[in-house]
């Protein structure tokens, strides 16, 4: 895995490339991350798409080089600026896209993205906004639709992965979800993992009064599930 250094509008960002050694014209997955930024869960997450599943990954970063949240306090401040424009955040995920898709090795036409948490929400953007990019996956995301697009039309299929006990996505946010997909056109499907809550994918979530909680069964269901999606996709 490669430490990968880019700008978008004068901003320094960094990534994180894997891929299957000695292998090119890859597959890729990009990968959007959680609200204390890229950290170790996405690193891991490339490193399991690259070592399991043979494609190559890249995690982007949509705070920039260094900016990391630690506490709920820290992270917060990161995320609400972006959810709040939404055009700044497609801007960035879109300079992300385009840096993924120029690594070695690989086929920058057989790209698909995937969020946990907020990242979720990133990718949903990523697909609300046209990004080029011919599926998307959201594991535990936020729902919260993009203010700056209120009427998209989605060409990339889209998974959601979805915890029931997820207090940050409740079974309204659900059903409104499901009714801005239908009404963008979109190719999508829902998966709703039963005594889930919020970070089901991310080992050592273990936070049950806020929610966030990790799930062995959901989270290795999940995966399945990104499998077979994925292997449509490519």
């Amino acid at each position: 895995m490669s430490a990968v250094d880019y700008e978008v509008d004068g901003t320094t960002y960094e990534g994180f490339f894997v891929r299957p050694a000695g292998k090119s014209d890859l597959p890729l997955v990009i990968i959007a991350h959680a609200w204390g930024g890229l950290g170790d869960n996405e690193k891991q997450k490339a490193q399991a798409i690259a070592n399991e599943l043979g494609y190559a990954a890249f995690a982007m970063d949509v705070y920039g080089k260094g900016k990391r949240g630690e506490s709920v306090e820290q992270c917060q401040a990161l995320m609400n600026p972006l959810v709040g424009d939404r055009a700044e955040l497609q801007k960035r995920l879109a300079g992300g896209l385009a840096v993924a898709k120029a690594q070695d090795g690989v086929n920058a036409a057989k790209a698909a993205a995937i969020g946990y948490c907020f990242g979720g929400l990133s990718v949903l953007d990523m697909a609300r906004a046209g990004h080029d990019v011919l599926g998307v996956c959201s594991f535990h995301g936020l729902f919260r639709p993009a203010e700056n697009l209120p009427s998209p039309k989605i060409k990339a299929k889209v998974l959601i992965e979805h915890g029931w006990q997820d207090p940050m996505a409740t079974p309204d946010d659900v059903l409104s979800i499901a009714k801005e997909m239908d009404g963008a056109g979109a190719d999508w499907q829902l998966h709703a993992h039963g005594q889930a809550m919020h970070a089901f994918t991310t080992q050592g979530a273990n936070d049950a009064n806020m929610g966030t909680v990790y799930s062995a069964d959901a989270d290795r269901r999940s995966f399945a599930s990104l499998t077979r999606f994925l292997a449509e996709l490519f």
